[in-house]
């Protein structure tokens, strides 16, 4: 039966309506999955409860290092981590870098664990700190803790003849009471506050005073007999075995952990964090700033070489990224560059030498004094060998230049008005010591205190504007 115009147009319109809709749900699906990406994404990037997440704390404590663990502690907050594991081996570090991480630490909602290994690790200075610190610090076997006294201190006043205390129980003495006011101010100051973290986590206050006062050490048998530390474990599995079901108080509640049964996460740091804890090595950051200063000054010197420019930007702008994380001294550093500067006007303006040696004692003591040593808790300083090795180099460099400057004054000009002379020409026309030579390819007007042949051989030894004097050969 053949359908009416009102049925076709209405099965139009459904069918229209029914393509719609289908283009609105595949929209709506390409629209939510960006999302639903992100969604995961984020999901996954996030620790799960009963995740152990473990990283390292290895060499000096620096910004990269404390901006790593930092992560990790944040990570494991927000996750709900079942517990956050530093394996730490350290032999001190930067004081603001130490205090950032420990504010980490205590600030952290999850149990935080310290553990100092493998055997012949430490947990000097600041990692007696930080270890001090953790809701549980463990060692292992052949590791030590301690000497977390100030470097800053300096050896007492040769005027003023230190007190000595003796110590209430072995009667030795002990090192020299702190002798100028600013001294006992830093060492109070840092006795306060390792005692205040020891108190905190409940273990021993007295020994705590040892390691500030008297730089006291500990095995980690003695560390655990001394109640300084929790826990002694021979590897990681030894420590999460013995965790198990320990309790400890986290703003002010008990949380019981579960660790047996869960699992570890290790924690890598980014190539930006490992980048930045190479070149904040001091003899990285030294070498770098070297490196970009010559560099620059290269591609001024030759204009369109672009590799040492390139490299020279690139190697002073990670020197500066370094050096902002550093303790830097601005004296030392304006010695460094002085004493460049000078070594390289001494290759401009060649002398007796005042310039170059003045550069050089200049830029050696700039370099011993380049970092702040009250701003680090072990021995933070540019290495001699580097020290001299960099001080040669530069004054090698600035020999060079002087050597390439006298040689190329003593080669023969080959451009200007200079170049004319020394050459030897032709006698074109001549008559009552004047005439005209034929020198360079070129005919010029010439003088001569003997009468000339034409023909005969001249040679060039002065020239006043378009006029040679010649003498002949």
């Amino acid at each position: 039966m053949p359908m009416s115009t009102v049925e076709i147009m209405s099965g139009g319109r459904n069918c229209a309506m029914e393509i719609g809709r289908r283009k609105g749900r595949i929209l709506a699906v390409v629209l939510m999955l960006p999302i639903l990406l992100l969604v995961t994404a984020a999901l996954s990037a996030q620790p799960r409860q009963g995740q152990i997440l473990t990283t390292e704390v290895k060499g000096a404590i620096g910004v990269a290092s404390t901006i790593h663990v930092c992560k990790v502690i944040e990570d494991g907050s927000k996750g709900g981590a079942e517990l956050v594991l530093l394996s730490m081996d350290t032999p001190g570090g930067l004081l603001s870098a130490t205090r950032d991480l420990i504010q980490c630490i205590l600030g952290s909602t999850r149990p935080i664990a310290v553990y100092v290994a493998p055997s012949g690790a430490r947990a000097a200075s600041a990692g007696t700190y930080i270890a001090q610190a953790a809701h549980i610090a463990a060692m292992a076997p052949g590791t030590h803790i301690g000497a977390a006294t100030p470097v800053a201190m300096g050896p007492p006043s040769p005027l003023t003849p230190p007190e000595r205390r003796r110590d209430d129980d072995d009667k030795k003495p002990a090192q020299p009471a702190p002798s100028t006011a600013m001294e006992r101010k830093v060492l109070n100051d840092a006795i306060a506050y390792l005692k205040g973290l020891a108190e905190l986590r409940g273990r021993n206050t007295e020994w705590a005073e040892k390691a500030v006062r008297d730089a006291a050490t500990l095995t980690a048998s003695e560390a655990l007999r001394e109640k300084v530390i929790d826990v002694l474990a021979v590897d990681v599995d030894d420590l999460i075995r013995q965790l198990d079901g320990r309790t400890v108080q986290i703003s002010g509640k008990d949380i019981q952990l579960k660790t047996t049964a869960a699992i570890r996460v290790a924690v890598e740091p980014d190539w930006r964090m490992r980048l930045l804890h190479t070149i904040s090595d001091p003899n990285v950051a030294f070498i770098l700033l070297l490196l970009g200063v010559y560099g620059v000054l290269f591609e001024f010197w030759s204009p369109g070489a672009i590799v040492p420019g390139v490299v020279g930007a690139v190697s002073l702008l990670l020197a500066m990224t370094a050096l902002s994380v550093l303790p830097l001294s601005y004296g030392g550093l304006a010695l460094v560059l002085l004493g460049i500067g000078l070594m390289i006007a001494e290759a401009f303006a060649p002398g007796i030498g005042i310039l170059g040696v003045g550069g050089f004692i200049a830029f050696v003591l700039g370099a011993i004094f380049m970092f702040d040593p009250s701003q680090t808790d072990f021995d933070f300083r540019i290495a001699w060998p580097v020290i001299i090795g960099a001080a040669m180099t530069s004054a090698l460099v600035s020999v060079a230049v002087i050597a390439s400057a006298v040689r190329v004054r003593r080669q023969r000009p080959v451009s200007g008005a200079e170049e004319l002379i020394g050459l030897t020409g032709r006698v074109v026309s001549w008559q009552g010591g004047r005439g005209t030579i034929l020198v360079h390819g070129e005919n010029w007007s010439a003088t001569c205190s003997t009468e000339l042949e034409v023909g005969s051989q001249v040679e060039v030894v002065a020239r006043q504007g378009l006029v040679l004097a010649v003498r002949k050969l």
